[in-house]
């Protein structure tokens, strides 16, 4: 946050510096011009009604509220200390800030007596002003003279503040009594820079469906700004204001809802409406926020996300995540990762229940039809630990697809295993099945050595399992558009579950256990054959869902 122009006795100050550093000037037509007595009371009252730690300040740390800790640095920069502004004079009260009132004040108390400083928005603290302080004392109160000045500062997308004060008797500051007698002592523009990747983190977001809406307390000229400079606003819709949205009933906010992105001078209560207006609509709702009046949206929405660095506790306590580095484009990225675990999730559970399906067919199909067992327990026990074991955890390493974030959102009832994913896992569990089946029937017949057939079957099904995983790496894509080596736990884990197999065929005691006897190099070579299969029938299914438009992953 930082001070970028001042209005004070009808003139313009420009500042310069950039965050809490206090380095810059306060420049009037581009000269120097901290010794002006407006500007020094303007400060001087925008430094007293604060609450920032004016010492820590001076320390070079920045404890309160950042939009104060700003006020602090241009009154610096104006050649105001502002631990000694309120050493000298004294806070014998306070009115903290309330969405309600939209301004704070504070009872003050030194040589020149005893005044109430003011600070808010303009609109909260023009109402309470009958003079304003010009070149030569205080003059009457030209508001709209004022309020125009504020709205050119609001279109360059400045924060604006306004600051006011009265000579005060009273050793108390009651709410009831703060409705007139104040002198205007100016404006303050402050700047909240846009981080050069919010735009881009936006726009991401819409290219994934997510709408991004802004809700501010900040005046709608301001919002507006701020909002277009995100990339919001594409419809040309403006900005709507709380009090409009007071005057909206359910339905008609509903529509309007559709419409706009950007609500400003918005209190608590607007955007805990706005939350359950979304979620009526059946919308899957996040909210952002850092401040104590941000709790009650935060509470409500599906997913409540608070500032991790600049967040009140309260905010922090209210919802559901804390975003560690305050950083939109850390939820866009967020979003991205969160679907890369989602579609590694449809990728393991597809691979683990089309073998699952495979296995149960070759044995349900051999007993159907009063063959022997193609595997013993040890068998299947073997299959499930080395394969499945290994490349299953392996796929859940599979690296994000392109062009995740340009896919609609799911819908919220949407499952894991969805009734295509369970076309082709039969599809899979089929191939799978019948190939094994085949294998054994063949050898078994060929043979007479029921050991051999088992140890063919078993073999196919793992040589079926090795093929089919590197189906399972794209629900969509072709297994020839996957990038071979994306995915080195993969093949690290192929490689290991083919060595072990390996030593289960031809290791003796190995044999004993799982009974198993060596495969010929034609065996093999008919048993790789056969598990290409796998891969022609995934490509074909693949190839149609891609031309009907039905994506799986």
């Amino acid at each position: 946050m930082t001070v970028r122009a001042l209005w004070a006795g009808g003139h313009r100050y420009d500042v310069t510096g950039v965050g809490y550093e206090p380095v810059g000037e306060v420049l009037r037509g581009g000269e120097p011009s901290v010794s002006d007595a407006p500007l020094q009371r303007l400060v001087r009252t925008l430094v007293l009604a604060s609450e920032a730690d004016a010492a820590a300040f001076e320390r070079g740390e920045a404890v309160g509220d950042p939009t104060e800790i700003a006020l602090y640095v241009a009154a610096a920069k104006a050649g105001l200390g502002p631990a000694e502004e309120r050493a000298a004079h004294g806070e014998r009260d306070i009115l903290p800030f309330e969405p309600e009132l939209r301004f704070m004040a504070t009872l003050n108390e030194g040589a020149e007596g005893r005044y109430i400083s003011m600070k808010g928005a303009p609109e909260a603290v023009l109402t309470r002003c009958t003079g304003a302080l010009g070149p030569d004392g205080v003059e009457p109160l030209d508001a709209e003279r004022v309020r125009s000045v504020a709205g050119e500062m609001a279109g360059e997308g400045l924060r604006v503040l306004a600051a006011a004060y009265r000579p005060e008797t009273s050793t108390r500051i009651e709410p009831g009594q703060l409705d007139g007698e104040f002198v205007l002592a100016g404006l303050v523009g402050m700047e909240d820079p846009v981080r050069p990747e919010a735009a881009v983190a936006v726009a991401d977001a819409h290219t994934a469906g997510i709408r991004v809406l802004m809700l501010t307390g900040d005046h709608a000229d301001t919002a507006r700004a701020i909002g277009r400079q995100l990339g919001l606003d594409k419809r040309e819709a403006g900005a709507l204001e709380g009090a409009e949205i007071d005057a909206l009933d359910d339905a008609a906010l509903d529509r309007t809802l559709g419409a706009v992105d950007i609500y400003a001078r918005v209190a608590p209560e607007h955007k805990l409406r706005i939350v359950e207006r979304l979620k009526a609509q059946g919308e899957v709702v996040a909210v952002t926020g850092d401040g104590v009046n941000d709790a009650p949206a935060l509470r409500a929405a599906h997913l409540g996300i608070a500032m991790g660095r600049g967040g009140t506790d309260v905010a922090r306590e209210a919802s559901d995540m804390v975003l560690a580095d305050d950083n939109f484009a850390t939820i866009t990225a967020a979003v991205e990762e969160g679907r890369v675990v989602f579609a590694n999730v449809r990728k393991v559970t597809f691979f683990l229940l089309s073998t699952a399906v495979g296995e149960v067919l070759t044995i349900i199909v051999a007993v159907a039809m009063g063959w022997p067992l193609p595997f013993v327990a040890a068998q299947i026990l073997w299959i499930n630990l080395v394969t499945d074991g290994l490349q299953d955890v392996a796929l859940a390493f599979e690296p994000g697809e392109p062009g995740l974030l340009r896919q609609r959102p799911r819908p919220l009832a949407e499952r894991i295993v969805t009734l295509r994913l369970l076309e082709r896992l039969g599809g899979v569990g089929l191939v799978l099945g019948v190939g094994t089946l085949g294998m054994f029937w063949w050898t078994l017949e060929q043979t007479g050595d029921l050991d051999l057939a088992r140890t063919v079957a078993m073999t196919q099904m793992v040589v079926f399992q090795f093929f089919h995983v590197f189906n399972s790496r794209s629900l969509d894509r072709s297994i020839f558009q996957v990038p071979p080596f994306s995915n080195p736990f993969l093949f690290a884990s192929i490689l290991a579950a083919a060595l072990a197999h390996v030593a289960v065929l031809h290791v003796p005691l190995l044999q004993g256990i799982f009974r198993t006897v060596p495969l010929s190099l034609e065996m093999w070579g008919m048993i790789a054959v056969v598990g290409t299969s796998v891969v022609l029938g995934g490509e074909l299914d693949k190839w149609r869902n891609r031309r009907l438009g039905r994506p799986l992953g």
